[in-house]
């Protein structure tokens, strides 16, 4: 350590000496150190094309990594395959390489590139270019989204080699005009499906009905492409793979990549309040520890969940460490960044310009950003594959790299923080989709005969077709001539799909404080409690008040505002059992999976003071009632628990078990907080007993609530371990929730329900 600077020579130096520092140590829950890995390689395979073989040894690539082999082989071999291995390990030649060797050898050959992000396929491109120009080879790429020119998609569609794409053109752009894409479609050797792990809930859902469409017109066609696919780590990368593109695929696992050492630290911000159980914010012990680390001049990234947190840290950061060595910058980035501004800041990360990046889950994707050391993350991420991510952007390949992971006071935060082994030894979570939904199905089924009439006999999906098909000629959509179905509405039905939620109902939202212009939208289900009229709705950062809920319409007015509070809405719900799927019984508790109907009608809102989060204030909410018809998993506690707990501690100690299971099931799920809802009942009406619904957010369902029911028993025993863990005296945000909703006892009677109910107890 220099003495008159105050910096360390290195990283490792700088780590050191961060042992020896007590005001950070104490918050340290624990500190894993990764051993660096050595790289495992394979020879350039026999046959690769000799221009291929030269631009690789002149970018210094003069043998492959073990997993780059295996995947050569099995595509060379004509087997569907996706890549699993960790961030910056060189997937992407595992794809472009066998695509460049087949466009060597036949220049009629097409490939389709599929990426979940616009930034993502920039990149791409860039990457293919250098090799083709390297190769002196005449291969046209092109991207092809909402920013392409008219008259350059003329060119693509007739001689792009590779179209790089994502899944949202493809619906409503590319499959509906097939026939302009003849020669695409004629020739298509290969289609990449990039950050697979991406394509999950209803948007993968989704999506893999987007490439049913697509094997459908590919046949049509006369060809039958392979499927090059790649995905961060997952539980289930192969039978993720298979139920996406509805095929056979090989899982290539066998990462050769190199890394450098890793240190991994858990750090949770000192209690404040010991009988509430309140930390320090976790944005300040973030911009406490990324200072540290761009003061010695390390380049860092820093990860926050949210929009407003990204600015709030940026700004926080910028006033912290004025002065960077050589003048460098710390910049913000996030999705509503202009294009042009988000090249230029991965630029900056490459050459070294910018030392300090603060960035929302858009970085978290496989963007090119070069070698970065440390990263800190503010609040989990939500998965375990997230995690490791974001953690994967620092270190990519030599040399010490750290992440630094500070927990929030939200349960989830606080239950990883707390038990670390959970998170290290534990695969990551489980991609879920369920592509027939029935209403994401149908929605598939109507752009499907948009593109191509139904033959008798087809099949799309796993539904009955035919049924679905005389359903669309009574609602007069289709047209029936002998034993084919024909497109025969006006309309043009991709154009109403969006691929990003599953009921096309969706609100839009107009700003209107200088003219007017669209800055969003809203699901259905969620428009009475986030923009009702009077809430503050958060775009960008930006606080909107909403002047105005035309409800018939869809549209919701807002105008810009400046104030210290947020709103949160109360919901009334009614919840019916429709049908019984599933049934099991373990410790006196049973639990059941089926149909539900949801009614919810929002009563009032609240307005919190932003950061002591107090309530200042309140108003009705006018609002018809909104009906959900999905999938539940639902548990009961016997009546000899409830006679024993009373009805008023039965409430609080229901009230606690869901708040702790709602911020734990995420864990299992690799879904979004709000996908999956919870109400808990004191005497249900279908069980007649003390009972916990959860929901899927989803009409018809996405498999959340089923995963759940399969998990009952870990869950519960999750739920015990964080109340019993939680150092709050009677309840706290972080485990049951604040005394004022549960009650001075809330604490005490959910841990002693859950106790005498565990499965295995005393």
């Amino acid at each position: 350590m220099n003495r008159w600077t105050g910096k360390a020579e290195n990283l490792d130096e700088w780590l050191n000496d961060l042992r020896s520092r007590p005001e950070i140590m104490n918050n340290v829950t624990h500190w894993e150190t990764i051993p660096a890995r050595e790289a495992v390689y394979a020879p350039l395979p026999r046959g690769l094309h000799p221009k291929l073989e030269a631009a690789l040894r002149a970018k210094g690539i003069d043998r492959l990594y073990s997993h780059q082999a295996s995947a050569f082989e099995a595509v060379l071999a004509g087997r569907n395959i996706v890549t699993v291995t960790p961030t910056a390990s060189g997937k992407t030649l595992c794809y472009n390489l066998p695509v460049l060797q087949a466009l060597l050898e036949d220049n009629g050959v097409r490939a389709l590139y599929l990426f979940p992000t616009k930034a993502l396929a920039q990149d791409q491109v860039a990457e293919l270019q250098q090799l083709a120009d390297l190769m002196e080879a005449d291969i046209k790429t092109h991207t092809y989204d909402g920013d392409t020119p008219p008259t350059v998609r003329q060119a693509i569609r007739n001689a792009g080699h590779i179209v790089v794409t994502n899944p949202d053109m493809l619906h409503a752009a590319i499959l509906p005009h097939h026939t302009k894409w003849v020669k695409l479609f004629e020739n298509v050797k290969y289609i990449v499906l990039d950050e697979l792990h991406a394509y999950r809930g209803v948007f993968g859902s989704h999506v893999a009905n987007v490439i049913r469409r697509l094997r459908r017109i590919c046949r049509f066609y006369g060809s039958n492409p392979i499927f090059l696919c790649a995905s961060a780590t997952i539980d289930n990368p192969g039978e993720h793979a298979e139920r996406l593109i509805g095929d056979k695929v090989q899982v290539i696992d066998n990462n050769g990549a190199p890394s450098g050492e890793k240190h991994f630290i858990f750090y949770n911000p000192p209690v404040v309040n010991q009988q509430l159980g309140i930390r320090r914010s976790s944005v300040l012990e973030t911009q406490r520890l990324a200072a540290m680390l761009l003061r010695q001049g390390v380049q860092t990234i820093v990860f926050a969940r949210s929009r407003v947190r990204v600015e709030i840290l940026l700004t926080y950061l910028q006033d912290a460490v004025k002065q960077l060595p050589g003048g460098k910058q710390i910049r913000g980035y996030r999705g509503g960044y202009l294009p042009k501004q988000r090249r230029e800041i991965e630029r900056g990360l490459r050459n070294g310009e910018i030392l300090g990046v603060v960035s929302t889950n858009a970085l978290e994707l496989g963007i090119d950003i070069g070698q970065l050391q440390a990263c800190v993350i503010n609040g989990y991420p939500g998965t375990i594959a997230s995690t490791w991510q974001q953690s994967g952007r620092a270190g990519r390949r030599h040399g010490t790299a750290v992440t630094f992971l500070v927990a929030s006071s939200n349960p989830l935060d606080q239950y990883v923080i707390q038990n670390p082994e959970f998170f290290l030894n534990r695969p990551p979570e489980r991609a879920l989709i369920h592509p027939d939904n029935l209403l994401i199905l149908i929605d598939h089924v109507k752009c499907a005969a948009y593109e191509l009439p139904f033959e008798k006999g087809e099949t799309f999906g796993c539904e009955k077709l035919e049924d679905m098909l005389e359903f669309l000629v009574e609602e007069q959509v289709l047209h029936r001539v002998k034993d084919r179905w024909y497109w025969m509405a006006q309309s043009f039905p991709a154009n109403n799909i969006s691929l990003r939620s599953a009921a096309q109902e969706n609100f839009v939202i107009i700003d209107i404080t200088n003219g007017s212009r669209v800055i969003g939208e809203v699901d259905r289900f969620s428009a009475p409690t986030l923009i009702h009229e009077e809430a503050i709705y958060i775009h960008e950062g930006v606080q909107y008040q909403v002047e105005k809920l035309d409800y018939p319409e869809k549209k919701a007015y807002v105008r810009e505002v400046s104030v210290d509070y947020f709103t949160d809405a109360n919901m009334a719900v009614e919840l019916k059992v429709l049908h019984v799927d599933r049934e099991a019984e373990s410790g006196g508790i049973v639990r059941q999976y089926g149909e539900v109907t949801v009614n919810a009608r929002p009563t009032i809102f609240k307005k919190i003071r932003l950061r002591t989060h107090e309530n200042i204030g309140s108003g009705p909410i006018h609002l018809p009632e909104e009906e959900l018809h999905t999938s539940g998993y639902w548990f009961s506690f016997s009546e000899e628990a409830a006679a024993r707990l009373g009805t008023n501690a039965m409430q609080s100690a229901l009230l606690g078990i869901a708040n702790v299971l709602i911020h734990i099931a995420p864990l299992y799920l690799m879904c979004d907080p709000f996908d999956i809802r919870v109400y808990p009942q004191v005497k249900s009406v279908h069980m007649k007993r003390p009972t916990i619904y959860f929901y899927d957010r989803y009409p018809g369902g996405i498999g959340l609530s089923e995963r759940l029911f399969e998990l009952h028993d870990e869950l519960l025993e999750r739920a015990r371990q964080l109340i019993r863990g939680c150092t709050c005296l009677s309840g706290c945000p972080a485990c049951v929730g604040p005394i004022e909703e549960v009650g001075l006892l809330g604490k005490s009677q959910a841990l002693q329900l859950l106790e005498e109910t565990a499965v295995g107890a005393p």
